[in-house]
């Protein structure tokens, strides 16, 4: 046991000592280092030491430039407060200059305010008056108590008190006054005389409600106008909207004529005031309007049939319901569009205006902001708004029914020209859907424009798709097809609305007819998706990220009408497989079956100099395929090639896995 503690201390020291002779190579390699580089040191120590009186100079030119620059700082110290006492004293002066002025002011506008209101110089009277309510009143009675002669200073104080109330009755019944007798000088004359009074607020309401009055009879006039307009007069159809159109641009007019007079007297800021007057009495004009527009027009009642028709089926009840010729709606779709379009006018012509006023007159953001906020509640709580809506309500229900009723009927009056791939109810149906997404981009609201199209999208989807594949559905009758007998007969059908049984031929060009439809109908909605985003963006320029968002997600409704197009025409491709492709090709291929493959040398010269299956096969397909050619459209035709050659294709890798062939030497 004490032999291997011993191995166990030796052990370690020999680490020991391994380390420390590792220690004493570095230490002297560390050495060597060092003494290899005492030239370059040496010298460094030279130049440092040469160095060092510059370095002294320096050092004492820093600390004179410190004890200069402390200099400075006392000077600059003193010269400030000297500053400041001095401002203190000016702002002193001024004061009193100010509290002199006010005092000489007041005396003189007391003795003359009076003197004012006696000669009727009403507006002299109120500059005095004006000029005692811009005092600092705080300022006046430290003045008054300041002073020795007190009582001389509270009279005249008193005297222009007095005389403000004297003359703010005398401008508020003299205003009245000239209201009542249409003295627009007078008019003008006291409007501009209530600011400096103070009465600001009261100066617009009482103006703006004198032109309330204005507004109101000229619309009761227009009114009358319109309801006495003959049927015969061209304007017939769009009066009320002309004569909601005269209503906005005369509050327009009158907002651009005293906007200068308000800003000039009132100033910059206040025109949402004015603005908040007038909307009362558009609000109550454009109600009237419309009530009597409704009642012309008989909307309720048309509204209530279509509503009936929506809520009933084919029932007996149905059918003594008369329907409503969308034409006779179409008319009145387009009054109600442009009457919606001029109040969204009116509404961005009333925003652009105090939003200016706002930037120009009020440079607080907060103090903006607040007039923003109530300019938003205005419009957001007006009457007009509420009008708005329900117009674009009617709109949307006419406009709705409008749609499907001329979609149903453009499917009865269905067309097929002779040479023609695609008979008339896609051009009508497209020309349909166009019409009423471009009439709702005309009421400028992106609300009814999203409706417009999600609704022409339901019906491409459902109603149009439906027809076209319950005609896919009757199926592909096996044969030729005769386009000449096919047309005649065919035409005489869709004008029956059915197709006879027996009837083949027709039966056939129907069915590629309804295949070619939906192929032309992808092509349409592409065309309409792409115009209709950029007529969208023309008439709606300053949309914001949320509402250019919400337009995208609605046009992307249009892919899922491409879709289910697709779907229809894969749908009858493979009709046309089953009926028109295999049972010919079949039999084509199968063909090759009854050949012997098993051949001699002078048997495979014969048939390489005459091979029959071939030729028939190619003369047998390009049969079949110019008889499809001139009748389906190009990507249709394309489509059925394809199928065509993979039919052939896989029908012939069967045919030949099952023949047994011989092997010939050459």
């Amino acid at each position: 046991m004490a032999e291997s503690k011993y191995a166990q201390l030796q052990k370690t020291y020999q680490l020991e000592l391994k380390m420390l002779e590792e220690e004493e190579e570095n230490l002297i390699q560390d050495l060597n280092n060092m003494l290899n580089q005492k030239t370059f040191i040496e010298d460094k120590i030279k130049g440092i030491a040469k160095l060092i009186p510059t370095l002294n100079i320096i050092t004492h030119e820093a600390q004179d430039l410190v004890n200069t620059v402390n200099e400075i700082s006392v000077s600059s110290e003193k010269i400030s407060g000297k500053i400041r006492a001095l401002d203190t004293a000016r702002s002193r002066v001024n004061e009193c200059q100010a509290r002199v002025s006010d005092l000489i002011d007041l005396e003189i506008c007391s003795q003359g305010v009076q003197a004012a209101i006696l000669d009727s110089d009403y507006e002299k009277g109120a500059a005095h008056v004006h000029r005692f309510l811009s005092m600092d009143q705080l300022l006046l009675k430290r003045t008054a108590n300041d002073m020795d002669n007190v009582s001389n200073m509270l009279k005249s104080v008193r005297t222009l008190q007095d005389a403000a109330s004297q003359l703010r009755a005398i401008v508020s019944h003299k205003f009245a006054e000239a209201v009542n007798t249409e003295d627009l000088v007078s008019i003008e004359r006291f409007f501009k005389i209530f600011p400096l009074l103070g009465l600001h607020e009261e100066g617009i309401k009482e103006f703006c409600n004198y032109l309330r009055t204005k507004v109101s009879l000229t619309a009761e006039k227009n009114l009358k106008s319109a309801i006495n307009t003959p049927p015969s007069d061209k304007r017939h159809t769009v009066i009320y909207a002309d004569t909601l159109t005269l209503l906005y641009e005369g509050l327009a007019r009158i907002t651009d004529t005293h906007q200068p007079l308000l800003e000039t007297y009132y100033g910059p800021g206040r025109l949402i005031s004015a603005i908040s007057i007038l909307q009362k009495e558009c609000d109550i004009q454009t109600k009237r309007v419309l009530l009597e527009w409704g009642k012309t027009r008989q909307l309720q009642k048309k509204i209530q049939v279509i509503n009936d028709l929506s809520r009933m089926s084919s029932s007996s009840s149905f059918n003594k319901l008369e329907k409503i010729d969308p034409k006779d709606l179409d008319i009145l779709i387009g009054e109600i569009t442009l009457m919606h379009f001029r109040i969204e006018l009116y509404f961005r012509f009333i925003q652009r205006k105090v939003i200016n006023d706002a930037e120009v007159g009020i440079p607080n953001q907060e103090d903006r902001d607040k007039v923003l906020q109530t300019l938003e509640n205005l419009i957001k709580n007006s009457g007009l708004t509420q009008s708005k809506h329900d117009l674009l309500s009617h709109y949307l229900r006419l406009e709705q029914y409008y749609m499907d009723e001329s979609l149903a009927k453009a499917v009865t009056m269905d067309n097929l020209e002779p040479g023609q791939q695609t008979s008339s109810m896609v051009d009508d149906a497209f020309f349909i859907i166009r019409k009423c997404i471009r009439r709702s981009i005309s009421t400028g609201s992106l609300d009814g424009i999203c409706v417009i199209i999600n609704n022409a999208c339901r019906t491409l989807e459902s109603d149009y798709g439906e027809i076209l594949r319950s005609r896919l559905r009757q199926g592909y009758p096996s044969g030729y097809l005769d386009l000449t007998q096919a047309y005649n007969v065919l035409q005489t059908s869709i004008q029956q609305g059915r197709l006879q049984s027996g009837d083949t031929e027709q039966s056939r060009l129907a069915f590629l007819v309804a295949l070619n439809n939906a192929d032309s109908s992808i092509e349409y909605v592409d065309a309409l998706c792409e115009n209709v985003l950029k007529e969208i963006e023309q008439a709606l320029p300053k949309m914001n990220i949320n509402d250019r968002g919400k337009l995208e997600s609605c046009l992307s409704g249009l892919s899922s009408v491409t879709t289910n197009l697709k779907d229809i025409i894969d749908y009858g491709i493979q009709q046309l497989r089953s009926s028109a492709i295999k049972p010919r090709v079949n039999p084509w291929v199968d063909q090759f079956l009854s050949i012997s493959h098993h051949l001699t040398d002078d048997e495979l010269s014969a048939y390489e100099a005459g091979e029959s299956f071939v030729q028939t096969l190619i003369m047998n397909l390009e049969t079949l395929l110019s008889s499809f050619k001139d009748i389906l459209t190009s990507s249709n035709y394309d489509t059925f090639t394809q199928i065509l050659t993979t039919e052939v294709t896989q029908r012939l890798e069967k045919v030949v896995m099952k023949s047994s062939f011989n092997r010939i030497r050459l």
